[in-house]
């Protein structure tokens, strides 16, 4: 058994699995009015920070994440220049989100204010962006600001939010989608984190489902690696309101003019390929 006082393990007991970091030192701790915040300082990969016991981000890996929550999206919408972040309190997303000229707005709605303190301490580079004047921070209830968002207002909503517990149940709900659609305008795309394709197939599903019962078109899920999450894969799962989600703005994302370190084109297309379990699993879900 590891020792816990040199390592960090997370564990999905449902899947008889676990993964470990081994720690240097634990650098901070705190219960907030609404999760418990832990950042570690670990050997290999950087500063880690743990949310009610859960890995959220490393200083080595956070950019998959990162990138692919945001490019993929704003390289599918024709002309994306209104975007909202509801979560991503890390500020990793928003930096991203920004590295697009054409972006005019980018509010971003976390809940929990001291995630976005404790990234500006221990993830600084994640935080660079805070200053750009499109940018807009906030810190209340994002369910209830996208309920009270204007119809049509917003080109782009990412969902960059925690596992489906806790602050982030609400955000995980056919209420919720339909509040997005309304709020999306025409060729808007909705994009939401959505757990393991290995370990959360039904969360996948029932994302999918009640996406498309919220008055989405269209609905893709990308695949991508992250080291530090249970099983090391992740996905994100796009609605789009009236065009495919299949076609995107390769030549544009080939000539990007900022630097990434995973997304590119030819990584667009790839992510947008379904293994045959998921292709299966969801068939049967949506007959």
């Amino acid at each position: 058994m590891l020792d816990p006082n040199t390592w960090f393990s997370e564990v999905a007991a449902a899947d008889g699995a676990a993964f470990s970091l081994r720690i240097s030192s634990k650098l901070h701790e705190e219960q907030s009015p609404y999760q418990h915040i832990e950042i570690y300082e670990t050997e290999g990969f950087g500063n880690l920070m743990v949310i009610d016991g859960c890995t959220m981000l490393s200083t080595r890996d956070n950019f998959l994440y990162h990138e692919m929550m945001s490019h993929p999206a704003l390289f599918t919408h024709p002309d994306p220049k209104r975007v909202c972040i509801i979560g991503g309190g890390d500020c990793g997303t928003l930096r991203e989100v920004l590295k697009h000229p054409g972006v005019e707005q980018a509010v971003q709605i976390d809940i929990d204010e001291r995630v976005t303190r404790l990234a500006e301490m221990f993830f600084p580079e994640l935080t660079a962006s805070n200053g750009d004047a499109r940018a807009h921070l906030l810190f209340e209830d994002g369910v209830r600001w996208i309920q009270e968002a204007d119809a049509g207002s917003l080109d782009i909503i990412i969902v960059d939010s925690t596992d489906p517990v806790g602050p982030a149940v609400g955000l995980f709900t056919s209420d919720f989608y339909a509040d997005c659609r309304r709020a999306l305008g025409s060729g808007g795309i909705l994009v939401q984190q959505s757990e393991s394709p290995l370990y959360h197939m039904r969360i996948l599903t029932e994302m999918h489902t009640a996406m498309r019962s919220a008055g989405f078109r269209d609905t893709r899920t990308l695949f991508f690696p992250q080291a530090i999450y249970p099983s090391g894969w992740w996905s994100a799962t796009m609605a789009g309101t009236d065009l495919s989600l299949g076609d995107f703005r390769a030549e544009d994302a080939a000539r990007k003019a900022f630097e990434t370190h995973y997304y590119n084109a030819e990584i667009h297309r790839a992510a947008l390929a379904q293994p045959e379990f998921f292709r299966r699993a969801l068939a049967q879900a949506t007959d």
